[in-house]
């Protein structure tokens, strides 16, 4: 382990992105329509399912956590992101680094639990369909929904703990849009530490664990299906299933990407962007790939939309037949 000169912390700064004057207009403007956007379509989604009775299922009461779970990620670091890109010197407060840093882990833990449960409810109802009912009650998503939030929150907790009573040297520039962890632990006095250990084993076990799971769920789906003799059953399971494992490979490529690759492939400027995709995109995807991949979901859609329209029309008609 090395040593260093210790450097009482209250605030950190984030290098973030070197832009022109042009490039930082038009990068906030993209990452803001991009917010909205994010914001408002996982939002539609919760609303369709909670106004669609038909939708009361386990895989919607799971779709709509996954994303309210997206929401919470993306305003998590993009918000900061955003201000950042218009000020000159981006601080952020010790607190506040490292409260971002457990909430950014948390959820990203939470999510892994999540399409692993997605998972086994997919497994479930393709692999023992008369079953379903008896296994996926109402109480029992309740109660798995509830531990993906609680484990989420508890298992990053011992290592953000450790992280805020390490201690930092150096100008404390932290060469990334956020507080990750590799890069603050690039500012540790103590390279190698128990924290740092630590939290690349729990995220290896975690992202491992969960992927391996949904893998072998995925690999009895397919086993199943391939030997249904209806091809409208076929079709009808791999189209519910191809959207769930559109969103494992881009969520886990990702991931994967970022925190299990060797240490000395590490480039802090990929990572920037890498870490940007996996923000801003996965968030933004999601509710899309689900909404268009899923038949229910866009019928309810299309229900909604015509309501919309109907509601518009009223006022207008009223007003000629009053006439």
């Amino acid at each position: 382990m090395e040593r260093y000169n210790t450097t009482i912390v209250n605030e950190f700064v984030l290098l973030g992105f070197h832009f022109s004057h042009l490039q930082q207009t038009i990068f906030f403007i993209g990452l803001l329509f991009i917010y909205i956007l994010t914001i408002m379509s996982n939002i539609l989604i919760i609303a369709v399912v909670m106004e669609n009775p038909h939708l009361y299922k386990p895989m919607y009461f799971f779709l709509v956590n996954f994303s309210f779970l997206e929401i919470c990620y993306i305003t998590n670091t993009l918000p900061k992101i955003l201000t950042d890109t218009l000020r000159k010197k981006k601080t952020i407060s010790a607190a506040g680094c490292f409260l971002q840093f457990y909430l950014f882990f948390a959820f990203a833990a939470t999510e892994h639990f999540f399409l692993m449960i997605m998972a086994y409810d997919r497994y479930v109802a393709i692999c023992s369909p008369l079953r379903y009912t008896i296994i996926m009650t109402e109480k029992v998503c309740i109660r798995m929904a509830l531990g993906c939030w609680v484990m989420g929150a508890l298992v990053v907790l011992l290592p953000v703990i450790s992280l805020s009573r390490m201690s930092f040297c150096g100008s404390l520039e932290i060469d990334h849009i956020f507080c990750d962890f590799l890069p603050l632990m690039k500012l540790s006095c103590i390279r190698g530490s128990v924290s740092e250990n630590s939290f690349l084993i729990l995220a290896w076990l975690i992202m491992l664990g969960c992927f391996s799971l949904i893998m072998i769920s995925y690999g009895h789906i397919i086993a199943t299906v391939l030997k249904m003799s209806s091809t409208t059953g076929q079709s009808k399971a791999f189209a519910t299933c191809v959207s769930h494992l559109s969103v494992v490979f881009i969520f886990y490529g990702s991931s994967i990407f970022m925190y299990m690759r060797p240490s000395a492939s590490y480039s802090y400027s990929l990572e920037k962007e890498v870490s940007l995709c996996y923000i801003v995109l996965t968030p933004l995807l999601n509710p899309m790939i689900y909404s268009l991949r899923n038949k229910e979901i866009r019928e309810a859609l299309a229900k909604a939309s015509k309501k919309c329209k109907g509601l518009r029309m009223k006022p207008g008609i009223q007003s000629l037949a009053s006439q």
